[in-house]
């Protein structure tokens, strides 16, 4: 069975920093793409970075300069180091696996609030 488990979500203030751990279990995933996403309340879920099993890191406008993505392939996990954290980063940041032809799946989240 296929688990994603995030971890290191929390309480920062604004400019701080906080480093999100997915570790994957229940498959080999060095073939899928890995990524992170977010979803803030109200809003449509987004993505914010994903590494490809090639190793290549793509991440969205808002958050590049600020977020690093890391992938350890052999323990199956990824992590997103988070920068210079802003009011308007808090939401659900959610870990996916995504592989062409093959089920898509996605960790249960963890909450990230930055707030003075």
């Amino acid at each position: 069975q296929v688990q994603l488990v995030e971890s290191g979500g929390g309480l920062v203030q604004p400019g701080g920093s906080l480093r999100l751990s997915c570790a994957a279990s229940g498959n080999s995933f060095s073939r899928y793409t890995m990524g992170w996403y977010r979803q803030a309340p109200g809003k449509q879920r987004e993505l914010v970075a994903a590494t490809t099993s090639g190793g290549s890191t793509n991440y969205a406008d808002s958050v590049k300069g600020r977020f690093t993505m890391s992938r350890d392939k052999a323990k199956n996990t990824v992590y997103l180091q988070m920068n210079s954290l802003k009011p308007e980063d808090t939401a659900v940041y959610y870990c996916n696996v995504y592989r062409i032809g093959y089920p898509n799946y996605w960790g249960q989240g963890t909450q990230v609030t930055v707030s003075s």
